[in-house]
């Protein structure tokens, strides 16, 4: 494998994997996974960790920035994150005992769907809507659901942002930046956790393609984030839409080529 190969297989996986952080605080190992695997020849239970450990700089760097325009609740993301990050090692060790080909169907349809989703029927929740949830049952909703996202993340190693996104906007009533926004502040420790749990239980992976990962993921991120935070919710929720069905039809292109 050359090296100017890898740059250019790492360097699209990052940049899918980052603008599908920085809009929509989907995991990067929905994308990178795929593409490793499939262009790379790689492991398919190392390739996640990969994923994984690309997300943790390019969520928390992606956080930074919805932080610093006011939308991310952190107070009830972490109640969820509490409950994600317990469930997210015992996916990572069940993900471990079961056969490669198991992981990461489900978030290939997901990302897919998703995206038809926020362009057919966007979210136009409001911040004032938002106050109209009571807080008690919020935080109930976020420990369950927190259980359930955590076990899908650990278990796959993608769909855990997909489904953050989801249960924030659909669930909880979330306006779409708030909900990345939290998704993205959530997915930056499940990642981390992620990525601990599967180079501790599969070994350490190659650091050159680690590397490049990490980096092109986090540059497309935050480019991504700040574009995200300037648009108008129409105009992010069809941006949105487009990066994920586009995504998700990528992904399973690249699952057939495999």
């Amino acid at each position: 494998m050359s090296g100017l190969y890898m740059i250019f297989v790492t360097f699209f996986a990052g940049m899918g994997a980052g603008l599908g952080t920085g809009f929509a605080g989907m995991s990067a190992a929905a994308v990178i996974s795929p593409i490793l695997i499939t262009f790379l020849g790689m492991d398919p239970y190392m390739a996640v960790g990969i994923a994984l450990s690309s997300d943790v700089l390019a969520s928390a760097v992606s956080a930074y920035t919805y932080h610093k325009n006011k939308n991310l609740d952190i107070r009830n993301g972490l109640i969820m994150m509490a409950s994600v990050l317990v469930f997210t090692v015992a996916g990572s060790y069940i993900a471990s005992l079961l056969p490669s080909a198991t992981m990461g169907s489900f978030s290939v349809f997901m990302t897919f769907l998703l995206g038809v989703k926020f362009i057919v029927r966007p979210v136009m929740t409001t911040k004032e809507d938002m106050q109209q949830v009571s807080p008690r049952r919020r935080m109930f909703q976020s420990l369950v659901c927190g259980v359930t996202i955590g076990f899908i993340c650990g278990f796959i190693g993608a769909g855990g942002g997909m489904m953050m996104l989801l249960i924030l906007t659909s669930v909880l009533g979330y306006e779409l930046k708030t909900a990345v926004g939290t998704s993205v502040f959530i997915m930056t420790f499940t990642a981390l956790t992620g990525a601990a749990s599967h180079f501790m239980i599969g070994g350490m992976p190659d650091w050159r393609v680690c590397l490049l990962c990490v980096v092109f993921t986090l540059l497309w991120a935050r480019i991504a984030a700040v574009f995200a935070n300037r648009a108008q919710p129409k105009t992010l929720n069809r941006a949105t839409g487009i990066v994920l069905v586009m995504l998700g039809a990528a992904i399973m292109m690249f699952k057939l080529i495999a």
